[in-house]
């Protein structure tokens, strides 16, 4: 997986290391049980800190993303609990973004369809 970080972002660089994990993971880029890089070589490959991987991985280890322990490193979930419910941060996110595009003038239907497609676009299964 290919990691990109954009160092003129306000984005702190360990939450868009989490989001890009989390992508990988959504669009099948990243599979149940893989193992993710160790911390160090991630930090190494990517330029960053290795407390910044460090942190990404237990904000994932958090939101029940990957699964950690000593001997084996960090790995994708195998099977993800959700009940089909998003975060409270995640909700926020959605009002917040739903709320621009509605200032900017966009339909709900125009909405609805990106959306739409961006949820199709990630679901990982091929379909």
């Amino acid at each position: 997986m290919i990691i990109a970080i954009d160092d003129s972002s306000d984005i702190p660089i360990y939450q868009q290391l989490r989001n890009q994990i989390v992508l990988g993971i959504s669009d099948g880029r990243l599979k149940p049980g893989e193992q993710l890089p160790t911390v160090r070589a991630l930090a190494t490959e990517i330029g960053v800190n290795v407390m910044t991987v460090n942190r990404a991985y237990q904000v994932l280890k958090q939101e029940g993303y990957i699964v950690t322990d000593r001997r084996n490193g960090a790995k994708v979930r195998t099977e993800f609990a959700g009940g089909g419910k998003l975060s409270a941060e995640a909700e926020e996110t959605l009002r917040r973004i739903a709320s621009e595009a509605k200032i900017a003038g966009m339909t709900q239907e125009e909405f609805i369809r990106i959306c739409r497609g961006y949820f199709l676009q990630n679901r990982g299964d091929g379909k």
